[in-house]
């Protein structure tokens, strides 16, 4: 897949999820985000941008563990 076309789907399904987070229609809003969420798996899956894939990977590795969080906070609980 040209990288034109990656960044067209990519415009695509931002357009598509903002959309749907706009949509006062809880079901269509849903729906678009599906669809937006599966533009986006049709650009991972059959586009290969190794960029983006790269990208998303450095994404998950920064994010901190649930076990980080724990020790940190109090583990999720709402004492007052």
């Amino acid at each position: 897949m040209p990288w034109w076309s990656v960044l067209l789907f990519l415009a695509l399904s931002l357009l598509l999820w903002m959309r749907g987070r706009s949509d006062r229609d809880d079901v269509i809003g849903l729906f678009t985000k599906f669809l937006a969420v599966l533009v986006l798996v049709v650009v991972v899956v059959a586009g290969q941008p190794l960029l983006l894939e790269l990208a998303l990977l450095a994404l998950a590795l920064w994010l901190p563990s649930a076990l980080q969080c724990e020790r940190q906070g109090s583990g999720g609980s709402l004492e007052s």
